[in-house]
């Protein structure tokens, strides 16, 4: 972008938003990759080894083109732990309770188990790309503990939470959360420093909300608001 134009982009900007998405049923990846190709943003990209709608995994090498042009297009990533289970509570012997969704057991997880799930997909992505993370990771369904935060940190990973008006709502019921109704809250109530929750896919969501990711982004951007990567925000709400 030529100076001039530059200066006049960030002179426009008057709030400066963060957008993530994590990994899903992958079945929209392609099309909200174009989304955002189309509106030259960048996003940061929690990654579990996910089952996709096409039968494979999203860390399987099947998905290496996908990562790869997603690297090369500049965008920042994380660990969304590998098998995308919950963490459920701090165990006994300075371990770490992880269940998988809907279950009433898992693993107790000690520092080197716990650091060795978060690795996982990192190597996986690396394997694919030649690049790894940003140092970054976002727990399943935002459930953290402090031994959990203390564990990552070990290792080398911050934690990313979200702020309750960037969540975009495409984990609810569209019978009772309709995509307009959720799309107009976010641009009403999003505010600088947001750090914004999209997914690639949801299974229970009848309604696909991922196509009003494209409103949402020109919405904004008609408000100011500017786009940018975790790593690069000192200000995200954590």
């Amino acid at each position: 972008m030529p100076a001039a134009s530059l200066l006049l982009a960030l002179a426009a900007c008057r709030a400066t938003v963060f957008l993530t998405i994590d990994t899903g049923n992958m079945e929209p990846a392609e099309a909200m990759a174009a989304i955002l190709r189309k509106h030259d943003v960048k996003a940061t990209f929690f990654l579990a080894n996910e089952k996709t709608k096409r039968g494979d995994a999203s860390l399987d090498a099947s998905w290496a083109p996908f990562w790869k042009q997603l690297a090369a297009e500049g965008h920042a990533f994380g660990t969304h732990t590998w098998r995308h289970w919950y963490v459920r509570g701090d165990a006994p012997g300075g371990k770490v309770s992880y269940v998988p969704w809907g279950a009433k057991q898992g693993e107790s997880l000690d520092r080197e188990a716990f650091c060795a799930e978060l690795r996982k997909p990192e190597e996986a992505f690396k394997a694919m790309t030649g690049r790894g993370f940003d140092g970054l990771w976002r727990a399943p369904g935002g459930k953290t503990t402090p031994r959990a935060i203390e564990f990552a940190k070990s290792c080398g990973y911050t934690h990313v939470g979200w702020s309750p008006a960037g969540f975009s709502g495409d984990e609810l019921p569209s019978d009772k959360f309709p995509g307009d109704a959720l799309l107009a809250r976010q641009l009403r109530d999003i505010r600088n420093g947001d750090v914004l929750l999209w997914h690639l896919g949801i299974w229970s969501r009848q309604e696909p909300m991922w196509p009003k990711l494209d409103e949402l982004i020109a919405g904004l951007k008609d408000k100011g608001f500017c786009f940018a990567r975790i790593p690069e925000g000192a200000a995200w709400k954590r």
